[in-house]
């Protein structure tokens, strides 16, 4: 992809500005994108110019992913519900950094995505706690962003823009969560109480997880989803039984080697590496999941066994200019090829990857034929086979070691995990493109292209 100088690039960004607030102007909200394709939607693509003007071939310059790594992801209440979040993150991201060959003092910038700031004693100085510790140079700057669900995918968009607009040459992003760690609350207390009032306690974690704008719960979303289409339980329990074996598979052919580093945690007194995923069943039987009851809607079909699991974990991966991979001598796993995120109904949330593919896919001037692995973050079965239905996608290609209905999905980490996960899979089995895609609550998606190097 060829890359403008920087006077063609605010030109370029200055026009799309131009021609989408036109457009949003105009837009007439009962009208408003409910998950379909659009020739409108606000797509950023890596070269910030018109999409006719994009190539991706004779690349002069280009963003690389050097290093990708995590930890394990350990069950709601399990093996890492005590371990900070700036831990969790410093754990990946250090091992990440050594996987590199960088050293701290070679990178520009910390950018880590996580959704719930309120669980850590790190709280909103999480990303710049995790740069220090990671011995980063103490005038380089950090970010925490959020995008719910998707914001382990921002924190590499965000990374990638620091480089693109010469901000920084190596950028450091990933996410975290500590779904564990999420705590109760009381409200209305802080300024003193009155006589027989009584305060309850609120779950931080259930607030969460609904969308108070069209009051609906995300698994409620995938219901609303599954009804739409013509999902039935059968197929929910059968996609997800499918997740679940095809961890184990993965697991047993050291699919997940590559991107997990040893976190220490004590076992009973005893200090051990925390290296195997905590949260996937793989004795879980179809019989089994046809027994657990819907959770949400009488005759639903989302259970425990069909939605993405609460967990905790930490993604980390390394970002580059073709300058400091030449400076630097580094030796890039991937490219960083185009992004999309993009609007859809908050009711139906789980669409969102949807227009986010088909959107990168035209930036990119790629076809779905022509990648070889898609990986939809599992929110929830329904949703999952929604997306795979409208996109037509070939399912021998889709989360081919399970995904977070096995895994588990800590909301700040999925996104980089995802990526991560690509990148060492496509080095694994010598593939060229994959992308990378999550719903996102509030009605988003997103989604990146890489290509291996």
């Amino acid at each position: 992809m060829a890359f403008p100088n920087s006077e063609q690039r605010h030109k370029g960004i200055t026009s799309k500005l131009d021609e989408f607030n036109d457009f949003e102007r105009k837009q007439d909200h009962k009208k408003a994108f409910l998950g379909l394709p659009s020739e409108k939607l606000k797509t950023i693509i890596t070269s910030e110019v018109d999409v006719s003007d994009s190539t991706i071939s004779g690349a002069t310059s280009g963003i690389y992913i050097i290093a990708a790594k995590r930890t394990a992801f350990g069950t709601f209440g399990g093996a890492l519900k005590t371990i900070n979040q700036a831990q969790l993150q410093t754990t990946a991201a250090k091992a990440a950094i050594v996987s590199s060959g960088l050293k701290p003092d070679q990178i520009d910038t910390v950018v880590v995505g996580h959704v719930m700031p309120s669980t850590s004693s790190d709280g909103a100085f999480l990303p710049r706690h995790v740069g220090l510790q990671c011995g980063v140079p103490i005038e380089k700057p950090a970010l925490a962003v959020n995008r719910l669900c998707g914001s382990g995918f921002q924190a590499i968009v965000n990374g990638a823009q620091d480089i693109l607009l010469g901000s920084a040459k190596v950028a450091l992003t990933g996410g975290v969560e500590n779904m564990s760690q999420a705590p109760f609350m009381a409200r209305n207390v802080r300024f003193g109480t009155t006589l027989g009032a009584n305060y309850s306690l609120e779950d931080s974690l259930w607030i969460g997880l609904t969308d108070s704008y069209c009051k609906l719960p995300m698994a409620l979303t995938a219901e609303n989803l599954a009804e739409q289409n013509k999902i039935s339980r059968e197929r929910v329990d059968e996609f997800s039984l499918r997740s679940q074996k095809f961890w184990e598979k993965g697991q047993q052919e050291g699919a997940f080697n590559a991107e997990i580093t040893p976190l220490k945690i004590k076992v009973k007194g005893k200090e051990v590496d925390f290296v195997v995923d905590e949260h996937p069943r793989p004795k879980t039987t179809l019989d089994g999941l046809a027994k657990l009851p819907p959770l949400f809607k009488k005759n639903g079909i989302v259970t425990a066994g069909t939605a993405s699991g609460i967990c905790d974990g930490a993604s980390a991966v390394i970002l580059a200019s073709e300058a400091a991979v030449n400076e630097y001598k580094l030796k890039p796993l991937a490219r960083l090829v185009a992004y999309a995120y993009v609007g859809c109904k908050p009711e139906i949330m789980g669409i969102g990857p949807v227009p986010a593919i088909q959107n990168v896919l035209k930036v990119s001037g790629k076809k779905l034929e022509d990648i070889d692995l898609i990986e939809i973050n599992e929110a929830f079965a329904a949703q999952t086979l929604a997306c795979a239905d409208a996109l037509g996608l070939d399912m021998n290609k889709l989360n081919v070691n399970g995904g977070a209905i096995a895994l588990g999905h800590p909301l700040g980490a999925s996104g980089s995990r995802i990526i991560g996960h690509l990148v060492h899979e496509m080095q694994r089995k010598k593939l060229k493109y994959s992308i990378g895609s999550a719903c996102i609550g509030g009605g988003q998606g997103i989604a990146l292209l890489v290509e291996a190097c």
